[in-house]
């Protein structure tokens, strides 16, 4: 058996699967989780507590001579007066029973075995400073590891505590923390939500805690626990989960072998981890590199170390979304798509823009804007090529405005009111969304009603987000979202394009302000410096771009099938494992 689990690390290693996302930001380090090594671990728990992890010594003394013992023992305690004589466990059915334990090993159930429920109080008032004082926070989620050990004298506390003693199990019985288990290196307390045990004669506590981190085991807690707010597992629950008993000599086997296994998973899982760090860092350099080129000749040698790599550069989603970034970082350079000299140059549009916003003020839709500060070119990172225009993002729009800073009037149905959560994927999502009273909407400016050809732009928590407003549906958005009026000669698409690339998130996140939910400013983001070429390059790098893009959402699909059956492999042998 461990041999079908060694023979396959290249499956368990291949197969990874993306994190979740968190927000707009976009960090450098691996975005990728280590699925098949998560899966090896848990496998290797399942195969140890159904015996199938080692093999059986027939010379071992059966499990029944170890219930034996052990009712002699909780007998003996109960005479001496160290326990109290607790209600008689019911019997186990055959239906009950998961999976066949081999010859020699029996079911029991966990309150049979161990003092589960058993646990000893103690008050602030009874303990000294260098008291170990454990919380569900300490144990690291899914490998149970202890992040750090606080004493009393850092972490007091006014309400009853559990008492624990070296050697002894403790179980997180929150969910969804089933799978917290430790063994106590020393004494200590825990919050009440953790709950100390220790097996009765010769249960090892290691095979205790292994047993309570398998696959079964947490399936069952999942299923047993109870409340609303805080599910919690109860103690009669606790004590009638099955538990598979075996000799201490087989449970000393199987315990070692988990923990060279485990050690395995470590080293394949920090080789995983390395070798994800050095593809990332490959990444980097050859993407910079192409951005970063100085002349054609220069742009043609990066771009084909990218190609003669692309099969090993771009394997996960993140690599993707990093190629799109490339590709828009290299839209706003002007290095996507070539120049033609006879394209009527960016000041040309510019004008039309300009005439179109005197024509608003005149018609009392806008306010005569002062003008922008000069935009700082020193600041600019790229030289722009000839006909590009640099101009602050406000002289592109009508206006660059917000919602009502008003909370407003709230409404069963009406017109729908979005927040980011409705915006956060780039588009419109109008479901489950909020509404306004009809007559609310009416009394809005027309610059806080968006209009198809609108652009909106997140400015806070989630923030630099652009979608271009394709629906001619009447909304309005909360004051946490920007909205670009548009001219007639606003290049929209073009404008989206920019919005979405790093370039502008960079200066996003430069100029935005707060601590704990970033927000961008509508006056520096009024001064944000787009790069503006000839309209009719615009047309082509528009047009670029969408055929780039549904390359890369191809090679995205094709990535994620290949994940999908790397996943699917490991499932198999998973199955092929346990016999299912």
């Amino acid at each position: 058996m461990v041999n079908l689990l060694t023979e396959h690390l290249d499956i368990w290693t291949a197969a990874q699967t993306p994190k979740s996302k968190g927000g707009r930001g976009r960090g450098k380090k691996s975005n990728q989780s280590p699925h098949g090594i998560k899966k090896l671990r848990e496998l290797i728990l399942e195969l140890a507590v159904r015996g199938k992890l080692v093999p059986q010594d027939p010379n071992d003394e059966p499990a029944s001579v170890l219930l034996e013992k052990i009712a002699q023992e909780k007998a003996r305690l109960i005479k001496e007066g160290k326990i109290k004589k607790q209600k008689k466990l019911p019997e186990i059915s055959e239906d009950e029973k998961p999976f066949e334990l081999p010859m020699g090993w029996e079911w029991t159930r966990l309150g049979d075995v161990t003092n589960y429920g058993i646990s000893e109080k103690a008050e602030s008032d009874e303990v000294d400073e260098d008291t170990w004082v454990l919380e569900l926070e300490d144990v690291e989620k899914e490998t149970s590891k202890l992040l750090q050990k606080v004493k009393f004298a850092d972490r007091q506390f006014r309400s009853s505590k559990n008492r624990f003693c070296a050697k002894d199990v403790i179980y997180g019985k929150l969910r969804p923390y089933l799978d917290k288990v430790i063994v106590a290196d020393e004494r200590g307390v825990c919050t009440t939500e953790m709950i100390p045990l220790r097996g009765y004669c010769s249960i090892r506590p290691q095979y205790l805690r292994l047993v309570m981190k398998s696959p079964c085991f947490i399936r069952y807690a999942n299923e047993s626990t109870h409340g609303m707010n805080l599910p919690r597992m109860g103690t009669e629950k606790a004590r009638l989960a099955l538990f598979p008993i075996v000799s201490e000599a087989e449970q000393q086997r199987v315990v070692a072998k988990v923990d060279e296994m485990m050690i395995l998973c470590d080293q394949l899982e920090q080789q995983q981890t390395d070798s994800n760090a050095t593809h990332q860092a490959l990444l980097e350099t050859l993407l910079t590199t192409l951005t970063n080129a100085t002349d054609q000749e220069e742009f043609v040698k990066a771009w084909q170390r990218i190609a003669n790599n692309f099969d090993i550069l771009f394997t996960t989603e993140q690599s993707i979304d990093q190629l799109k970034q490339t590709i828009l970082q290299l839209a706003v350079m002007g290095k996507l798509v070539p120049q033609n000299p006879t394209d009527e140059p960016a000041s040309v549009l510019l004008e039309k823009i300009a005439k179109e916003k005197d024509r608003l003020v005149k018609e009392g839709k806008i306010k005569k804007q002062k003008p922008l500060s000069e935009i700082d070119e020193d600041a600019q990172s790229f030289d722009l090529p000839r006909g590009w225009e640099l101009k602050g993002l406000s002289g592109l729009l009508a206006l660059v405005t917000d919602g009502d800073h008003q909370a407003p009037p709230k409404s069963d149905r009406g017109v729908p009111f979005l927040v980011i959560g409705n915006l956060n994927t780039g588009k419109l999502i109008f479901d489950d969304c909020k509404y306004v009273p009809e007559d609310y909407y009416q009394s809005l400016d027309w610059a806080r009603k968006p209009v198809e050809s609108d652009l909106l732009y997140t400015v806070t928590g989630s923030y630099g987000i652009p979608i271009l407003i394709d629906s001619s549906k009447c909304f309005c958005v909360q004051r946490h979202v920007a909205i670009f009026k548009s001219t007639i000669s606003t290049p929209r698409k073009y404008l989206l394009l920019v919005l979405g690339s790093k370039y502008a998130f960079d200066y996003a996140t430069k100029i935005a302000t707060g601590i704990a939910q970033k927000t961008v400013p509508l006056t520096g983001l009024r001064k944000m410096p787009v790069p503006v070429p000839p309209f009719a390059e615009q047309l082509r790098i528009v047009a670029k771009v969408d055929e780039l893009m549904i390359f890369c959402d191809i090679l995205k699909a094709r990535v994620n099938d290949i994940q999908t059956t790397r996943i699917q492999l490991a499932g198999a042998i998973v199955k092929q494992a346990v016999g299912k």
